[in-house]
């Protein structure tokens, strides 16, 4: 098997990633940065986001699995303490993977240039200058227009991330769906918005198209780029998904409850 390692960048996270490519190497594995079939992150959700895009164009042929060094690690199902353990599954036992969805993203210019981009948690639309306005369409339907800080459009594993702290809902995995949730919007006589979160199925892309022209901040995942030339953007559950290696059970539900309900004091 070949594998990749990526660290966080702390003392503690590089000599992790030290001991996994000595150790692995006593198995005769081969550390490939090119194409990895197994890609660990060691650090926390962050790390694990930036080895996602690493290997984006690898999603049929990498699975990822993380150890969290920090506070909190969403995706990273081992700590440093498990590192032996872990170790040793993946040298003499075969993984089992789950798939997730993921967010497809398609950013069409006013130049007609098209800029497509899958995340793993999700995608937000905001402005350096003053209020969002966007005339949201629903399956090629005019829905609303939004007026506010912006929209955040999420994967259900995402769904635990910026979503929540918006107070979206929590959407299992196996329901392959996105989720837009509004930034701060403004409803008055003049504007109006649903207010709530909507939970769309595979088959339901949203489009949002700005009614004035400005620039626009693009966040996908951990990575923002500014844009003035934006015709429109359109979200939809992407066709590849990403793959996780587990080597033991790990529900989606127990995942939520130990990363934001177990006391871990």
């Amino acid at each position: 098997m070949k594998y990749t390692v990526l660290s966080r960048g702390d003392e503690k996270s590089d000599r992790i990633k030290e001991t996994i490519i000595e150790h692995l190497a006593h198995f005769n594995f081969e550390h490939d940065e090119k194409e990895p079939d197994l890609a660990i992150s060691v650090g926390g959700d962050g790390t694990f986001l930036e080895n996602f895009h690493t290997y984006v164009h690898r999603l049929d042929s990498t699975a990822f699995i993380g150890i969290h060094t920090g506070h909190l690690g969403f995706y990273a199902d081992w700590v440093p303490e498990e590192l032996e353990k872990l170790l040793l599954q993946i040298a003499n036992k075969p993984y089992h993977i789950v798939e997730y969805p993921l967010l497809d993203i398609s950013i069409t210019h006013k130049d007609g240039r098209v800029d497509e981009h899958l995340a793993l948690n999700e995608c937000s639309v905001k402005t350096p200058d003053g209020s969002v306005v966007l005339d949201v369409s629903i399956k090629g339907e005019h829905f609303e227009t939004f007026r506010g800080d912006g929209l955040v459009i999420s994967t259900p594993s995402g769904s635990t991330a910026y979503n929540k702290a918006l107070n979206g809902a929590i959407i299992h995995p196996s329901l392959a769906s996105i989720q837009v949730t509004e930034l701060a919007s403004i409803n008055n006589r003049v504007f109006r918005t649903i207010g709530s979160p909507l939970i769309l199925p595979s088959h339901h892309p949203c489009t949002l198209r700005p009614t004035l022209d400005k620039s626009f901040l693009i966040a996908i995942d951990h990575m923002t780029e500014n844009h003035s030339d934006i015709e429109s953007i359109t979200c939809s559950v992407a066709k590849q998904r990403v793959r996780f290696a587990r080597f033991r059970p790990f529900p989606f539900w127990k995942r939520v409850h130990d990363s934001f309900i177990a006391d871990k004091r």
